[in-house]
């Protein structure tokens, strides 16, 4: 196994096509708790970036921060040139984020809860929008529909219109996928990759799935106990590990300080 530090992605937080550059990133709680420790690293332009570790590893804090919901003790988060902490409204207005955890209001319809969104982002022509996004994501039944009576796929379909609603160019996404049957799944990530290519748009992913990272993601960052412990490829870090698929590098890297001899 490569015992090397990681460097492929951490070391080039300053790269002129990086679209988010993270740098020293902490963040700490009351009681000495450590959710994010001193991370860097940069998600290049147009691509896909997924951000991988077990539960507690850290990623959800590392997302709150990159949408600016939660401030970070020190360290500097940059996105499209320009850095959150001094321009956030102005960041932020390009930006949208989806996660199945994170509900639109259940008694609104589909319709309304875009409908709100779309203002909220000052979205032109609200209407034909909501009429793209509901073509697109097959919501065209469902935008009468009260966000509380669809099932749990339906729900994150509307999550997803959501997130496209004001035309991004940076989204972060967490589970995308999550309750949807294998068809539909596939068939969201085809929307995604050609949003990428239509709209030159980066996205950064945190997801379970690693049979949906492989397909989908050009570079993977692994955390650990708040830390990035490896990045690269899939297939590198799959190749590096001497396994045969990225679940199994997944279980090396959130298994390594349980265990002597890890690879990390």
């Amino acid at each position: 196994m490569d015992t090397r530090t990681p460097t492929t992605l951490e070391n080039s937080a300053a790269a002129t096509d990086a679209v988010i550059a993270v740098e020293k990133l902490v963040k700490t709680y009351d009681g000495g708790i450590v959710a994010v420790d001193g991370i860097s690293f940069s998600v290049p332009k147009r691509s896909f970036t997924a951000l991988l570790g077990g539960n507690g590893a850290g990623k959800t804090t590392t997302i709150a921060m990159l949408l600016g919901l939660v401030r970070p003790n020190s360290g500097r988060i940059t996105i499209e040139g320009k850095d959150l902490a001094r321009c956030p409204r102005e960041i932020l207005a390009r930006m949208n984020f989806q996660s199945p955890y994170a509900d639109l209001p259940r008694r609104l319809t589909v319709k309304q809860n875009l409908s709100i969104y779309g203002k909220l982002y000052g979205v032109r022509k609200i209407a034909e929008r909501i009429a793209e996004l509901a073509h697109e994501l097959d919501l065209e039944a469902l935008l009468n529909r009260p966000l509380g009576d669809l099932s749990a796929g339906q729900r994150t379909r509307a999550g997803l219109a959501k997130a496209f609603i004001n035309k991004p160019r940076v989204i972060l996404l967490d589970e995308p996928t999550a309750s949807l049957d294998p068809d539909t799944a596939d068939w969201v990530r085809t929307f995604l990759a050609r949003y990428a290519h239509d709209e030159d748009a980066t996205f950064l992913i945190a997801s379970h799935n690693m049979f949906e990272v492989e397909r989908l993601c050009d570079n993977v960052l692994m955390m650990r106990q708040g830390a990035i412990v490896d990045s690269g490829s899939p297939q590198s870090l799959i190749e590096r590990y001497g396994r045969t698929t990225l679940e199994e590098v997944f279980l090396d890297v959130a298994r390594a300080h349980r265990n002597e001899g890890a690879p990390l």
